[in-house]
């Protein structure tokens, strides 16, 4: 399985910043390229990103 790797401040962010991206472009304001939100989103929901596992990045704390 997929070992997690996004912590609170940062699961926080993604997710906020995933939602106003998404929710400007239901609303037309930024087009739609905003959907791209549905990444940091889904990242953050997971806890998961390919991304950081590839650079050797961990925000969460150690347990």
């Amino acid at each position: 399985m997929f070992k997690t790797n996004v912590g609170g401040i940062d699961r926080i962010a993604r997710i906020v910043g995933g939602l106003a991206l998404i929710g400007l472009a239901v609303a037309g304001v930024i087009g739609p390229w905003g959907y791209i939100g549905v990444v940091p989103l889904a990242t953050g929901s997971l806890r998961m990103c390919p991304l950081y596992s590839i650079l050797g990045f961990n925000t969460c704390p150690m347990k």
